[in-house]
């Protein structure tokens, strides 16, 4: 399951664990136009990890997900 709000400022996606056990903590993840970063609670330590990505590297993330193994370099989109 997730849910999805506009904010002000960004796009906020959180994913819910609906799977059976183990269930991991949600993940929230907000979409600004300079950066995305993805947050989730650590339940050992009781602190929010952050992962802060920069809109190249989102793209790189969204294409290696449809690829097979291997190193690639995306070309700049032709204008």
């Amino acid at each position: 399951m997730f849910t999805i709000e506009h904010d002000f400022d960004a796009t906020v996606i959180t994913l819910v664990d609906e799977e059976g056990p183990p269930l991991q903590e949600d993940i929230t993840i907000n979409a600004f136009e300079e950066c995305v970063t993805l947050e989730q609670l650590d339940p050992r330590t009781d602190r929010v990890q952050r992962i802060t990505l920069s809109p190249m590297m989102l793209r790189d993330l969204a294409a290696a997900l449809n690829l097979p193994e291997g190193v690639y370099r995306l070309k700049p989109a032709a204008r």
